[in-house]
């Protein structure tokens, strides 16, 4: 049976702040790079292996790390700014981590927690997700699951409301991902024992310049989403 905490992280009502958050999307369909469906679903796959990727991987790291005395958790911080060279991606993560925490001491409330937290008071929206899901109980794949299929799901929804795509197609093009989607959880859970600096870290440099474009144009322009 799955994880409690991994269920619920990853439901769209979860008040973790998600809903302010395009991944990217936005400033992809400003530029018009993005129009429908067909593109739709090329994003979500780039995302899902490079960002959802790494965030997967950190948050399969979490897991162990909450259920171990010696976690590392300044290593898996200090490794995540490392693989998220765009300051606005990390400004991104961390507000997601910082909204998702404040709901999550009130259900999950653990010294695993708080020892992230008085590392990272702002903590990575992966590393938040993977110490919940250990606390709960969880496996490292299941945090994975949960991080890997946010990466891609936020930004489908972000294409709803941008785009007026027709819901049912995007769900599509979700499931469609679907063996990609398992190939990034067995990835990043395979990893999870392996110490900060040796998980993975796939670039995506155009999600980088558009994700600090997007804050430019952000102070601008009026925008649906915060990234």
């Amino acid at each position: 049976m799955a994880s409690l905490a991994a269920l619920t992280l990853s439901d769209a009502r979860f008040p973790g702040g998600g809903h302010a958050h395009s991944g990217g999307l936005e400033e992809a369909v400003s530029r018009g790079l993005l129009t429908g469906v067909p593109e739709l679903g090329s994003f979500l796959s780039g995302r899902l292996r490079t960002a959802g990727l790494v965030g997967a991987a950190f948050a399969a790291a979490a897991v162990v790390a909450a259920t171990s005395p010696a976690a590392d958790w300044a290593g898996l911080d200090a490794e995540l700014d490392a693989r998220t060279p765009a300051a606005a991606q990390r400004d991104a993560s961390r507000a997601q981590g910082r909204a998702a925490l404040r709901a999550a001491r009130l259900s999950w409330p653990s010294p695993a927690l708080d020892a992230l937290c008085a590392v990272a008071p702002r903590p990575h929206h992966a590393l938040l997700v993977g110490a919940v899901v250990g606390i709960d109980g969880g496996t490292p794949a299941e945090a994975a699951q949960c991080v890997a299929y946010l990466a891609i799901s936020g930004p489908a929804s972000a294409a709803v409301r941008l785009l007026g795509l027709d819901p049912l197609a995007v769900n599509a093009a979700i499931v469609a991902l679907r063996p990609v989607l398992d190939a990034v959880v067995a990835q990043a859970a395979h990893a999870a024992t392996l110490p900060p600096d040796r998980l993975p870290a796939p670039g995506a440099p155009v999600l980088d310049l558009m994700a600090q474009a997007h804050i430019h144009h952000h102070g601008e322009q009026v925008r649906l989403f915060v990234s």
